[in-house]
């Protein structure tokens, strides 16, 4: 028998955007096939009849629906969507044990118990779903659209593949046997001091405080998490980070082998200033190589943004909802 856990939800708004008046807003929870409870906010058009097409949406790597997930979750509602923003298994409000680790498997599937929930929901048209990934989750949403022929259309915005880049290191700088060996080797004796401590230690989230000659990158990740525009309580990012091992499987574990298969729409976004924007322009390619399924598949720069101008617009509305709501309605008919 599936089973929810009990999860302890706040109820009073705690996030970092404004609650929009045009949109009802509620908490829920649904259990993946592990039996993880996930806890989500779902957000309802006011004034609408009938089924509606849905939109499950979680990121970035390390977030919390109260961040930037929640707030495209919010944006795509008021534009005719039911949506839900999650948090992932062993994070924010979601359960799980231990804490703050991550699987590129658990992590697919929290996108697939998602499509579970919404394709039961009264309220939502089980044929006419989609998902939104954003950052890291990105690539897991675009894992899980090679999976699920439930989902009818994918958003990866400014994507990560975080199987490439625990293997590869950043920019491919340490795409090496021996880089990587070292790295399994460290956290593998990080294994035995959590063992013998009877705790998993943390890595540590956005540095803080920032070094002045930190990488541009790094201060863009510090714009974020660590100040007023996107700081939560909850979100690993902001705060302690994940485990050091909590990624250990992600170096053995490509997650796009097959994304070549894809039937379904897929649009990836992306700021042309963003340090990641290698992996939305190398997965598009190898989304479309060879493909017979590539006539639904876009790549969209965004002139000027970096990374986290995705996560909330930056300072210039650099998130094209318009656009994303043209791909949905267009491919969610």
């Amino acid at each position: 028998m599936i089973r929810k856990e009990e999860l302890n939800l706040v109820t009073e708004w705690d996030k970092t955007f404004q609650k929009s008046e045009k949109v009802e807003h509620s908490k829920v929870t649904f259990v993946n096939r592990y039996g993880i409870t996930l806890a989500a906010d779902m957000y309802v058009p006011k004034n609408t009849t009938g089924k509606l097409p849905a939109i499950a949406v979680s990121g970035p790597f390390g977030a919390v629906k109260e961040q930037c997930s929640g707030l495209y979750a919010q944006n795509m509602a008021e534009r005719g969507f039911l949506t839900i923003a999650f948090d992932p298994s062993f994070t924010g409000e979601s359960g799980g044990q231990p804490r703050y680790m991550a699987s590129p498997d658990i992590n697919t599937e929290d996108f697939m118990a998602a499509v579970d929930f919404l394709f039961l929901n009264d309220k939502a048209d089980p044929e006419r779903i989609g998902i939104i990934g954003i950052c890291g989750w990105g690539g897991m949403a675009i894992n899980a659209a090679a999976l699920d022929t439930r989902i009818k259309a994918t958003v990866a915005s400014t994507m990560y593949d975080m199987t490439r880049v625990n293997a590869n290191g950043y920019f491919d700088s340490e795409n090496s046997e021996e880089a990587r060996f070292e790295k399994k080797k460290a956290m593998c004796a990080q294994r035995i001091e959590d063992i013998r401590n009877g705790e998993y230690k943390l890595g540590g989230g956005v540095v803080d405080p920032l070094p002045e000659n930190a990488p541009f990158f790094v201060k863009d990740y510090y714009d974020y998490y660590k100040t007023n525009r996107g700081y939560h309580a909850r979100s690993l990012n902001s705060n302690g980070g994940w485990n050091v091992i909590g990624c250990e499987s992600f170096m053995n574990q490509p997650i796009l082998k097959y994304s070549n298969e894809i039937r379904s729409a897929v649009l990836i976004v992306h700021g042309e200033k963003a340090h990641s924007c290698y992996f939305g322009k190398d997965a598009y390619a190898n989304m479309v190589k060879d493909s017979k399924y590539a006539d639904n598949k876009e790549l969209l720069i965004i002139p000027e943004a970096s990374h986290t101008d995705l996560y909330d617009g930056g300072d210039k509305d650099y998130i094209p909802f318009d656009k994303l709501e043209s791909f949905f309605k267009e491919n969610l008919q």
